[in-house]
């Protein structure tokens, strides 16, 4: 068994899935260990007591809600923090719930409504959802296994049956992504693992080339101010939503969970410019218009 208990430093590399989410380094924490897994986890006391409340309280107050949503809104004011998985040297599965971005929170909410989803209650399970959610096949080996891509973190959590990709065909007007991912093999020097393991580059750059071409649908970010009525309702509270990108040899450039409000779409979600974890006032549509390098968006649904 393998917990570990060291300080932590946020370091200050890009983060692959969210590029536009920049952080400075922030204050030391010091991790703690009460329940042991067979694999190394970094997590503080303060993280697995908020697991095991969140789980037990759900049992008895979450009633009909949508698990996305009920758990999303947990972390409602939690502050925005960047590049919390970029920890260490070796590849190990990291558990904050103090600090998120975009796609943490993201994987943080699925884990809890996951373990919600099987009635299963301990801070390992949670763990054990967050591993399967995070790697790819569910399977922490080292660096190159983590799911860096969304597009690879779709077409996996797809394949292991945790989430769905939402047909969007009616809402998409025939708009397709033809996915170009380079990134990380053309920018090595700006992830520490890749610049201590030069020999990870190469199976990084061999996963970009085996996904660069695939094509998948999607909902153009002017449809985005369709109302709940048209087939944008498809669209449904809790549903995790991407913002694609065409650019910079990236796929995407923001995470999100999406909820319906008087008819408009809105976001919920990690956000850089607020640097806390919110429910948007202003509709999808809106903050899409803001964002020039965005396309549109691909939708996922937990498995229930």
């Amino acid at each position: 068994m393998n917990c570990m208990k060291k300080s932590v430093f946020l370091i200050p590399f890009l983060s692959l899935a969210m590029m536009a989410c920049a952080q400075t380094p922030q204050t030391p924490t010091e991790p703690m260990a009460e329940t042991c897994i067979d694999y190394e986890c970094e997590y503080t006391k303060e993280d697995s007591a908020l697991v095991v409340r969140l789980l037990k309280e759900a049992k008895t107050k979450r009633g009909t809600e949508n698990r996305m949503m009920y758990f999303g809104k947990k972390f409602l004011g939690l502050p925005y923090v960047g590049h919390t998985l970029e920890l260490g040297d070796k590849e190990h599965l990291i558990v904050n719930l103090r600090e998120l971005d975009c796609t943490t929170y993201v994987e943080t909410v699925l884990a809890l409504s996951l373990c919600d989803l099987q009635d299963k209650r301990t801070f390992a399970d949670y763990c054990n959802n967050l591993k399967s959610i995070r790697y790819r096949n569910g399977e922490l080996k080292d660096y190159t296994s983590r799911l860096h891509y969304f597009t690879w973190w779709g077409d996996d959590n797809v394949r292991m049956g945790l989430v769905k990709e939402v047909g969007i065909k009616s809402a998409s007007s025939g708009a397709v992504q033809t996915v170009h991912i380079n990134y990380m093999s053309e920018h090595p020097q700006l992830y520490e693992q890749l610049k201590n393991h030069p020999e990870f580059v190469p199976a990084i750059k061999a996963y970009e080339d085996s996904t660069n071409g695939k094509k998948y649908p999607y909902i153009p970010k002017k449809n985005l101010k369709w109302h709940q009525s048209t087939p944008l309702g498809m669209v449904r509270d809790g549903d995790i939503v991407a913002m694609l990108t065409d650019k910079d040899g990236l796929d995407t450039r923001h995470i999100a969970i999406a909820f319906w409000q008087k008819g408009k779409l809105h976001l919920m979600h990690a956000s850089s410019l607020y640097k806390k974890v919110l429910m948007s006032k202003e509709t999808f549509y809106e903050y899409e218009a803001k964002q020039p390098k965005h396309t549109g968006i691909r939708v996922w649904r937990m498995v229930e």
